[in-house]
């Protein structure tokens, strides 16, 4: 059986990305808010373990102070994934 996709593809990556920079949750949360969105550490952590999805300012702002494209957040394989499942355009 297909596993499902998860509510909040991107989690895991920002978590990925943090690591490789050695940044704390809280470092990342205040680099957010210097990009102009308000993301506190506890969200953030809701973010990256996939309990919370963010919103497209959230994920701006994320890119944003990670400073990588929006596209880079998304696992490499997720268009393939939405089509599988008959996401087509």
């Amino acid at each position: 059986m297909e596993q499902p996709l998860p509510r909040n593809a991107v989690g895991g990556i920002v978590r990925q990305l943090r690591y490789k920079r050695g940044w704390t949750q809280g470092a990342l949360a205040a680099k957010c808010e210097v990009a102009a969105c308000a993301i506190s550490r506890g969200t953030l952590a809701k973010i990256e373990a996939q309990i919370r999805s963010a919103t497209d300012v959230e994920l701006y702002a994320i890119a944003l102070a990670l400073k990588v494209p929006i596209s880079t957040l998304y696992p490499k394989d997720f268009v393939h994934q939405l089509k599988v499942r008959g996401w087509t355009r």
